[in-house]
């Protein structure tokens, strides 16, 4: 029988060795030792979370942390215990995302002539966030908070992180403002010139799978942010906790808490959001059925990552 408890477990292959605790000092061992860090923003504890003491995820909408009326439960993957409620959002509670992605004009939050300082913003909230990820009760937090949602060894969770860590790393200081840059083109005649400037879709949409619990929707939405589009986030239920406590990392290193939704449920009923808000782009990671479908529900306003 294999149990789950401070060692850890690494998996190398079909192979399960408990992880020394040479391995894990300064990381997953003190990390609640020092919780008071976490505490200011993260909502669960993967050491504590158990079918007595199960985590409870919500829902995020312009700006607030909701619940729904029913709710899901996730099976505890070590002894089949539900071991996180998740909202079971319907299709006739989503009247708020839809309100809250239509808010959002089609020149976006911020672009080059609107609210500038906003990409400054997020170079400062980039900046914070890497310096919380390298903190080792952090980095040690989400290593584990993957572990206990995806089958992945402690190697490949940290590995997950550290990948994230860095691309926030390189978007910091004036590096989102420098990734919005244009371009200016002579023109073929006197006082003619041609310029292009990078402008945000505005309201869009992101769809992530369950491979990389983490990695995926990080990258992909902070991306949507950077250039002043606002993102409603669906991940696969059976991790989508993991990027709920990155957003409240977000809004504790200084993101608006407004920018971006995050709807936790079924397919169907992100499937409702979008044909009611019509988002102006889709970015989906999954399956070719479902990217087909949201293809010509979308009317093609979808773009697809294998």
């Amino acid at each position: 029988m294999l149990s789950y408890g401070p060692s850890l477990w690494h998996a190398a292959g079909s192979f399960l060795a408990p992880v020394s605790s040479q391995c894990l000092a300064g990381l997953g061992t003190t990390a609640y030792a020092s919780g008071r860090r976490l505490s200011n923003w993260a909502s669960v504890d993967p050491d504590s979370w158990s079918g007595s003491h199960p985590a409870v995820a919500q829902n995020l909408v312009a700006g607030r942390w909701t619940s729904s009326a029913r709710t899901k439960t996730i099976p505890d993957p070590l002894n089949g215990e539900p071991f996180v409620q998740l909202p079971d959002t319907q299709v006739n509670e989503v009247d708020h995302f839809v309100q809250s992605l239509q808010s959002c004009p089609k020149h976006g939050l911020h672009n080059p002539f609107k609210n500038p300082e906003r990409y400054v913003l997020y170079g400062s909230v980039c900046a914070k966030v890497a310096e919380e990820m390298r903190k080792p009760e952090v980095s040690s937090f989400f290593a584990k908070l993957i572990q206990r949602t995806s089958p992945k060894s402690w190697t490949q969770a940290m590995g997950e992180l550290i990948v994230t860590r860095k691309f926030f790393e390189n978007f910091s200081g004036d590096q989102v403002r420098f990734l919005a840059r244009g371009f200016s083109n002579p023109g073929d005649h006197m006082g003619q010139t041609s310029q292009g400037v990078r402008w945000p879709y505005g309201p869009v949409a992101l769809i992530a799978p369950f491979n990389f619990p983490l990695e995926i929707p990080a990258l992909q939405v902070m991306g949507a942010l950077f250039m002043g589009n606002k993102p409603l986030v669906h991940v696969d239920h059976r991790v989508s906790i993991v990027i709920e406590q990155l957003f409240r990392l977000l809004h504790h290193c200084g993101m608006p808490r407004t920018d971006a939704d995050l709807v936790h449920g079924s397919g169907m009923t992100m499937n409702e959001i979008m044909l009611r808000a019509q988002p102006r782009s889709t970015l989906f990671t999954g399956s070719q059925r479902v990217a087909e479908k949201l293809a010509a529900d979308m009317k093609g306003k979808v773009r697809e990552e294998a």
